[in-house]
């Protein structure tokens, strides 16, 4: 676990709290998927733990020493305070939801002293990931939470989840990365992006170094220079839009043909930030028809060549000569 980037402001709020002696028992992390929250989930509880087992780490932020024993416990999935929640995976397939036995399961750690320091943690990534029964269960727990147990529940769409859950717990907003946070963090994965591919990711991420990440390998930059080129004269030839037909339209393209579906929409919506009235109405007619082609195209089995040319013609229309 490298030191987090992006996110310093709630790092101070939790070592503050921590510091008070009275951090409270429940928090949702909430804002955009793929922006870190799980990560700092992971990396405050470790801190935390660190520091309440003593000696304190000496260190700002919330970083842990690779070498520190509490680290090397949690890494291993051997800290009798700690308890990670999410959805199960069996013979490769992850489930949907957390289960009510997980969330029951974690009684012995409730109902036991902490073992190795004067507090237990538990994260729950993602809380929208619990089932109905799960979260009733888990809503026992916050509501007589047992001294020194903090639950740290990452969450995509708080709004989601039940309002006593809620209630009971101080939610903590993530907000997108900045571009320059969100090149540290893709520089740091991998060191081979070239400029262009590593401009293409922090636009197509919008701050979010995971959604990002997702398009990494499949020449993004290409795809969006195409996108911009039929943006701006309209493609009057269809060349641009035949080409791009052309190379993402076979089985070997399939992954870079995914990530179209997703960044053809994307891309007019991002157009459509930069427009007012008329225009901007344009815009958004092209979008909501690009996003319910792209939607569908997987789900309908419709031809991959035929799909990406109809929505470069969905791109075309942002032209000036076309709005």
């Amino acid at each position: 676990m490298t030191s987090l980037i992006g996110h310093d402001a709630q790092a101070r709020i939790m070592m503050a709290a921590a510091a008070s002696g009275r951090i409270h028992h429940g928090w949702i992390l909430s804002g955009p998927r793929g922006i870190g929250k799980g990560s700092f989930a992971r990396a405050i509880a470790l801190r935390l733990l660190a520091d309440a087992t003593g000696p304190g780490v000496a260190s700002d932020g919330i970083y842990v020493p690779e070498d520190h024993p509490v680290r090397r416990l949690i890494d291993a999935g051997a800290h009798p305070d700690y308890v990670e929640l999410a959805p199960l995976e069996k013979d490769g397939v992850t489930a949907r939801n957390i289960s009510v036995d997980q969330i029951r399961g974690l009684q012995r750690l409730i109902q036991s002293a902490p073992s190795l320091s004067s507090r237990r943690i538990v994260v729950i990534d993602s809380a929208d990931d619990l089932e109905r029964g799960a979260a009733n269960a888990l809503l026992k727990n916050l509501e007589e939470p047992p001294a020194d147990m903090i639950f740290l529940l990452v969450s995509h769409a708080p709004g989601r989840l039940l309002p006593t859950i809620r209630s009971r717990c101080r939610t903590m907003r993530f907000d997108p990365l900045t571009d320059d946070a969100m090149m540290t963090i893709l520089r740091r994965e991998n060191g081979a992006l070239d400029a262009h591919e590593l401009e293409a990711l922090v636009r197509a991420g919008e701050g979010s170094p995971g959604r990002a990440m997702r398009y990494a390998g499949l020449d993004l930059a290409a795809i969006e220079k195409s996108l911009s080129m039929i943006a701006q004269d309209g493609d009057p030839g269809n060349r641009q839009r035949l080409q791009l037909a052309k190379a993402l339209g076979t089985k070997a393209a399939r992954p870079r043909y995914e990530a179209f579906l997703e960044r053809a929409p994307a891309f007019i919506a991002q157009a459509a930030r930069t427009r007012q009235g008329s225009p901007l109405g344009h815009a958004l007619d092209h979008w909501e028809a690009a996003r319910q082609l792209a939607g569908g195209a997987i789900i309908l089995s419709l031809d991959p060549g035929s799909v990406v040319f109809e929505l470069a013609g969905h791109v075309a229309a942002l032209a000036p000569s076309e709005g």
